[in-house]
């Protein structure tokens, strides 16, 4: 069905549309994300101790190598590059009270819309992060985000992502856990994304229990969730004849190559 609106008056709409933005990240962090106003630095250790399994081969090998975290949002990923030996690292968030929380981190944090901060820094990263940031975009943003990181990144670069996943039985929990949530992805329709702009060895990953070296709990818990995976392939291939992505965690990583 064609709009019957002319185009200036839908561009109108469509930026009207999305006003609700600003009033849901002007708090984000305080009403959203229950975050406190001083950072939990023992904290975001603990939080971080997970991600040396997540991102394992995914991190650049110098230490000066420039990393930017968008949407770094209360900069529990900074602390952890910081934490890691990298020197350059910077972060961008559109919520005031999340650079608030970031600067306390490292104090390259800038308040902005993350495609102007693309836009402005071509080829100017080795790593780019942007966790729980893409479901957020509406889909002609998303093209737009992505091609801006692809932009932003020098040859050879890497993009990491993290957002909800559609292949999880319990994947429209987070898809609809908040109400900024645009679209959703499972491995297959964003890893296809990342290859149209132009990256190169996409992989996607589960985010769940580590197996070993973070608790014994995790431990156990990752022993029980190989279990449920068996169940959920199982069923992926009594219905469709096939096992699928293999990644059935309800948030799934994501990672691509600018080619060198």
């Amino acid at each position: 069905m064609h709009s019957a609106l002319p185009p200036e008056e839908r561009g109108d709409r469509m930026h009207e549309s999305t006003e609700y933005r600003g009033r849901i990240y002007a708090q984000y962090g305080r009403r959203f994300q229950d975050a406190p106003e001083k950072f939990d630095l023992e904290g975001a250790r603990r939080w971080g101790r997970a991600f040396d399994h997540y991102f394992r081969g995914w991190m650049p090998q110098q230490p000066f190598a420039p990393i930017v975290d968008l949407a770094c949002g209360g900069g529990q990923l900074l602390k952890f590059f910081v934490d890691r030996g990298y020197s350059d690292v910077t972060g961008v968030d559109i919520s005031p009270d999340q650079v608030q929380r970031s600067r306390q981190v490292v104090p390259r944090v800038e308040q902005a819309n993350v495609l102007d901060h693309l836009a402005r820094h071509r080829q100017a990263f080795q790593l780019i992060t942007a966790l729980d940031l893409i479901e957020h975009c509406q889909k002609d943003e998303v093209l737009a985000f992505l091609d801006g990181c692809f932009h932003a990144l020098r040859p050879g670069g890497r993009l990491i992502l993290q957002t909800p996943n559609a292949e999880s039985p319990w994947g429209t929990v987070h898809r609809y856990n908040d109400f900024t949530h645009e679209v959703g992805f499972n491995p297959n329709a964003l890893g296809r994304l990342l290859s149209l702009v132009g990256f190169e060895e996409v992989i996607s990953r589960e985010e769940g229990p580590i197996p070993y070296g973070y608790s014994v709990a995790s431990s156990i818990r990752y022993g029980l969730w190989k279990a449920i995976w068996m169940g959920l392939a199982a069923w992926n291939v009594v219905e469709t004849g096939s096992v699928g992505s293999g990644v059935f965690t309800r948030i799934l990583l994501i990672s691509g190559k600018k080619p060198a």
